[in-house]
């Protein structure tokens, strides 16, 4: 092992930033949160989805000037170390993953490990052999077992076995944290995992197949609310591309799609229409699981503001000689502590053989939770749908309680500001303006 100690190198309004991931919900939020703060030298990569030219910042807009965009396929290695050869960043934000929701996630089980993985064994290890200064990698929640005592603390790590659904999405997550923690241990470098609760906000992922449960449900309600006004062309309009499978036949909406078609397509992704006598179609929208499970959800721009305030204040060595914290008042799902797991001791020498540094990785959140089926309630009223919520038993919950605590980035500086009443209805007010990907 080397025992050599990094220099940390704090960051400047000029210093060259990489957002990995840049057209992304996380990546887009981060560079905005940049801009506004007055970075000026900013290179992002953009894969599938193209970035949108003069992105509003609060209500100005900018032009691309403080940001270089360059397509990269981060999965491929060749074409990630020309990147890191040629553009030399000093300081990056590992923001880019594939994504999705649990029947994503269950569905395509391969593709989320391994994509994941090469994604982030390009990005930490060219950075290493780059010298970048300082590396964030962002992961997720979903890292902490399915049995995790609530709220979960970051030495919950590895305590007992994942939520089946998500696993391989979740252990090339774990493996990230690892790998920036063993880069340091072994090569002196200043890389820091956070790992932020559900995220929602502009540039989300509002595929009815592959999304998040609240951006789908918010397209869902919206869509369902078209249905009850009998605005069929709106609807063909948010569906243009959309793709399904009925029977064994695919269908893919498009300018010519027939009305028959769409609602084909709608009740595919359980979004169901019965016409009545009555002026007003009957509407229900399926949702998978009984509604009970419960979870936290943190707006993307409060999630960028904190990746920022880590990137200039937070080096490695913050993340595991901080103090005994002050308690904070219990979550009514609290339970008992994690055991079997070793907590990083606190000390002010270099790295050595005798010291187990883990659980470096910083939650960010909110520390407060609500229930699916409390959720679903409150997108329905923000968007005025009329219909009905179906929650369908047959179907997977996943993890019944998921609630971060975050009292470690509290102890560091930061918490959060936007709350989720507020957060929904800004993202619904995005939403309507067009600018959304499917």
């Amino acid at each position: 092992m080397t025992n050599s100690h990094y220099t940390a190198t704090p960051i400047t309004k000029e210093s060259k930033i990489f957002v990995a991931g840049g057209t992304g919900l996380v990546g887009s939020a981060i560079i905005k949160n940049l801009v506004e703060k007055g970075y000026t030298n900013i290179i992002a990569n953009y894969h599938n989805r193209k970035p949108t030219p003069n992105t509003p910042i609060a209500n100005n807009r900018y032009t691309d000037a403080q940001i270089t965009w360059k397509k990269l396929d981060l999965i491929n290695s060749n074409e990630v170390s020309d990147f890191f050869q040629s553009e030399k960043p000093e300081f990056v934000f590992l923001a880019a993953a594939k994504v999705g929701g649990i029947v994503a996630n269950n569905t395509y089980r391969a593709e989320f490990i391994y994509e994941n993985l090469q994604i982030q064994n390009n990005v930490i290890h060219q950075s290493y052999l780059h010298g970048v200064k300082k590396l964030l990698f962002l992961g997720s929640t979903c890292i902490y077992p399915k049995e995790a005592p609530q709220p979960m603390k970051e030495e919950c790590l590895l305590a007992s076995p994942l939520e089946y659904t998500n696993e391989p999405y979740a252990i090339a997550k774990i493996a990230g944290i690892k790998m920036c923690e063993s880069y340091n241990l072994q090569y002196s470098t200043n890389f820091i995992s956070a790992m932020p609760t559900n995220l929602y906000g502009p540039n989300d992922n509002f595929d009815l197949e592959k999304s998040h449960v609240l951006p789908a449900l918010l397209r869902k309600m919206h869509l369902g609310k078209l249905l009850e006004t009998g605005d069929i062309e709106a609807v063909k309009r948010d569906m243009i591309g959309t793709r399904a499978v009925i029977g064994h036949s695919p269908l893919v909406v498009c300018e010519e799609s027939s009305e028959k078609d769409l609602l084909q397509v709608l009740n595919h992704y359980g979004i169901k229409s019965a016409n009545h006598p009555s002026a007003q179609p009957k509407v229900a929208i399926e949702i998978w699981g009984t509604g009970k499970p419960r979870r936290e959800f943190l707006y993307s721009e409060d999630m960028a503001d904190a990746c920022v305030f880590l990137m200039e204040k937070i080096d490695f060595e913050d993340t595991y000689r901080h103090l005994a914290l002050d308690p904070e008042p219990a979550s009514p799902h609290e339970g008992k502590s994690c055991e079997a797991l070793t907590a990083a001791k606190p000390s002010t020498k270099h790295h050595s053989f005798d010291s187990e540094i883990r659980n470096t990785h910083i939650n960010i959140g909110t520390g407060t939770d609500i229930s699916v089926k409390e959720l679903a309630e409150q997108v329905k009223k923000i968007i005025g749908f009329g219909g009905e919520l179906v929650f369908n038993t047959d179907k997977p919950d996943g993890t019944m309680v998921k609630l971060t605590d975050p009292s470690k980035l509290h102890s560091l500086g930061w918490k959060h500001r936007v709350e989720l009443e507020e957060g929904i209805e800004t993202m619904y007010a995005w939403y309507l303006s067009g600018k959304s990907c499917f």
